[in-house]
């Protein structure tokens, strides 16, 4: 399956320390030998089962994957490559980041990082929608939490604005489509874990890791338990642990059959509210002079202060058919002149294939979901002096 059609998740979670070893190893060698100075992308295909491992191939060039591993990392690959095509050698280069570190620090994670495609592939009649080594996606989407349920529940948030999260009611179980790797087999999963199948079955069928099944199974486990209570009766630790194991309000509501804004005020009442995280590159090893953001609630504490005023801009999020980089332009183009104008600036946006995404187009980057909730919790406890919603298309 094809780098651009498939779920990415980082730091890898599945890899040995031998394995992560072999494969690193091999990249510095393969780069050594080719010559290759500045950036440059190893694709592998391991074998599960033994350490046998194929080069698919080798990106000698900033692609569609450096520019996701720079986002994800906070490490500025683009920036890093161009000062070493100038011959300024890599301890010489500060990390533009941190500040102090030099750009030698391989960027080490204290959170986790996973990136779906969005297809639109509804779009057309009579198109297949089998995934497989052409690439059919046409954009991509980012998300950051502290633990893997927390990331991918807003990952499937953020490709489509329709769905709540790992929702097992979207479609129906079915083997074949278990087999076949499609744009909506997640769903199919999600479906296949409600209705009882076990995770060595589901690893027959669609041979994804079984740590990942598991970590599903732990998601829909969870959502059958909140289907047994109704609202009147969730407890505070009922709905921190619905949080942290990312559920939406909106989600938590379809469980406990509520609504949104119930939750969202029970929530309140239970003094539940996200942690605003910084991606520093070093694991918070060094503080961090950028403020590139995420909100969590597997935290204790804030990274950062709030005593400034700041304008809000929302972003386009995912790329779509009919809705793509022009209306990135337009929230960059509103990001400078807000600038210009000595005002500091918030920009909200998953999406990693774009310029309003680096962390150095706005004063502060939330790397979030652009829904009511998210975008709300931001703003309670940034109170921004403004909030510009008209640069983003359709979505916001």
């Amino acid at each position: 399956i094809h780098t651009g059609e498939s779920i990415v998740v980082a730091p890898s979670q599945t890899l040995s320390n031998k394995e992560y070893n072999m494969l690193r190893t091999t990249a510095i060698n393969v780069i050594r030998h080719f010559g290759v100075v500045g950036e440059c992308n190893i694709q592998y295909a391991l074998n599960p089962n033994s350490e046998e491992y194929f080069i698919i191939e080798v990106n000698a060039r900033l692609s569609r994957s450096s520019a996701l591993a720079s986002k994800a990392t906070g490490y500025p690959l683009a920036y890093v490559a161009a000062k070493l095509a100038l011959g300024i050698p890599l301890p010489k280069i500060k990390n533009s980041v941190t500040g102090v570190t030099t750009a030698c620090f391989e960027p080490s994670l204290d959170y986790c990082v996973v990136k779906i495609p969005r297809w639109d592939l509804h779009k057309f009649s009579r198109v297949s929608t089998k995934i497989g080594s052409s690439m059919k996606s046409v954009g991509e989407v980012m998300s950051i939490g502290r633990n893997f349920e927390e990331a991918f529940q807003k990952a499937l948030r953020m490709v489509d604005e329709n769905v709540n999260g790992f929702d097992p009611y979207i479609k129906a179980v079915n083997d074949k489509d278990l087999r076949e790797p499609t744009d909506k087999r997640m769903f199919v999963l999600a479906a296949a874990l409600k209705s009882g199948y076990s995770v060595d079955k589901l690893y027959d069928l669609t041979q994804i890791d079984r740590w990942f099944l598991q970590k599903m199974k732990h998601i829909i486990d969870y959502y059958i338990l909140m289907e047994t209570i109704d609202q009147h009766n969730l407890t505070r630790n009922n709905l921190l642990k619905a949080k942290q194991l990312g559920f939406s309000d909106k989600q938590i509501a379809s469980a406990v059959k509520s609504t949104e804004l119930a939750i969202r005020m029970q929530r309140e009442e239970f003094k539940i509210t996200p942690y605003v995280k910084q991606i520093d590159t070093v694991a918070a090893e060094w503080p961090a002079t950028t403020n590139y953001l995420y909100l969590t609630y597997n935290g204790s504490s804030h990274d950062i202060t709030f005593d400034e005023q700041h304008t809000m801009v929302i972003g386009s999020g995912v790329y779509r058919i009919g809705s793509s980089v022009e209306f990135d332009w337009c929230a960059v183009g509103c990001l400078r002149e807000l600038r210009r104008l000595e005002k500091k600036t918030i920009m909200v946006n998953y999406n990693p294939e774009t310029v309003s995404t680096d962390y150095d187009m706005s004063d502060r980057l939330y790397f979030e979901e652009i829904s009511f909730e998210v975008v709300m919790d931001i703003y309670n406890v940034e109170n921004p002096e403004g909030i510009i919603l008209s640069m983003g298309g359709q979505l916001p």
